[in-house]
């Protein structure tokens, strides 16, 4: 429309007594754009804040985060953090339901006694029948693969996130018996029978010790004193609530030999000392049918080969060969003529030897002669 024309319209309306057309406003299409993006960024900005806290969830507040951490712990060595999380720790009574000692001990739930924890992976979660939540993880405990399924299930909520925790406890057992000592390591941890046993002082040498011991871990149980010492034997525990029983037998070191050799040898010297045809508390003598005319002395030409074996809560010496040397003049009853003896007296000896518990050996030598 030219401006002739628009002037005469807007003449014509006037006449009318109509109101005069309004301008067209070139806001409105810029408005609508606006609302539009802005519609488009509140849809993004909803669909950032609704990945991000699925992102947060699965990191720090699901099933798997729960475990996971759990586990991290576990590898960095921060045992009383890990017995702090929720559903570890045991009383006497969830031990007596799983069929475990009550009086185990905690012992070995600290630091020291931990070994690596590494290549940890948790797995998918899986809701069982009864609601609670099932999660496997694998690691390496020290050097050996191993994986380990949880049972978690809700505790409560912290503000807007769920907390978890463990149905079963993942500490597990380990009854540990060792022959041959009262002292023994775990991962290099230093553990005395009499300190971990409800009988204390008391404890049977050669009864188990119940321990807690962390699962996922692998424990190395091996003895190292002056006494006893073992290769050892290494343990996975990856079973919540399991019993893991070691058994381990300990051997007498050579230095122990050694001491005992040199113990025995003395005894046996001392008994040569007696100047009596039967030395008392010795494995050897003499006997005569007639008169001996002065004391007979004693000498220990060969000395026994000895070794030591376990026997017991205790150690043996096994029978070995020796040979005494007697000379001692002889009056006959029947006709009053005097003989020189002068002769070897072959015997056999074997002890037994009980370690004391100030660490002392106690040795019992018996034997008899081989005439």
């Amino acid at each position: 429309m030219d401006a002739g024309t628009k002037d005469a319209a807007t003449a014509d309306r006037a006449a009318a007594g109509q109101e005069p057309e309004p301008p067209a406003s070139p806001r409105r299409p810029r408005l609508a754009r606006e609302m539009t993006l802005l519609a488009v960024i509140g849809v993004l900005l909803l669909a950032a804040i609704g990945t991000g806290a699925a992102a947060l969830y699965r990191e720090f507040y699901s099933p798997a985060a729960f475990v996971e951490r759990y586990l991290g712990l576990l590898a960095q060595g921060r045992a009383a953090d890990a017995l702090a999380v929720s559903g570890v720790a045991v009383d006497s009574a969830e031990l007596e339901a799983a069929g475990l000692p009550a009086s185990a001990s905690d012992a070995l739930l600290r630091r020291a006694a931990l070994a690596t924890l590494t290549d940890i992976e948790v797995g998918p979660e899986q809701i069982a029948e009864d609601g609670t939540i099932r999660i496997t993880a694998t690691y390496h405990a020290g050097a050996f693969p191993g994986s380990t399924t949880f049972e978690v299930q809700r505790d409560g909520w912290l503000g807007v996130a769920p907390t978890w925790r463990f149905v079963r406890s993942p500490l597990a057992l380990m009854d540990v018996s060792v022959k041959g000592s009262m002292i023994f390591e775990v991962n290099g941890f230093e553990l005395d029978k009499r300190q971990v046993s409800p009988d204390g002082v008391d404890a049977d040498p050669l009864a188990p010790v119940a321990l807690l011991v962390f699962s996922p871990g692998i424990y190395s149980v091996s003895v190292d004193t002056k006494v006893s010492a073992t290769r050892g034997v290494a343990v996975l525990s990856d079973s919540p609530l399991a019993n893991v029983p070691v058994d381990l037998q300990a051997f007498a070191t050579p230095a122990f030999v050694k001491v005992v050799q040199e113990r025995v040898e003395q005894f046996l010297t001392s008994c040569a000392t007696q100047e009596v045809l039967q030395p008392t508390a010795c494995p050897f003598g003499f006997v005569v049918q007639d008169r001996i005319v002065s004391p007979p002395t004693w000498a220990i030409v060969s000395q026994p080969k000895i070794s030591v074996v376990p026997d017991g809560a205790g150690w043996g010496i096994p029978a070995t060969e020796a040979v005494a040397h007697i000379e001692v003049e002889i009056r006959s009853l029947f006709d009053g003529s005097v003989r020189q003896v002068s002769e070897d007296v072959p015997f056999i000896m074997s002890g037994s030897i009980a370690v004391l518990p100030d660490g002392s050996a106690s040795i019992t030598v018996s034997g008899s002669d081989q005439r």
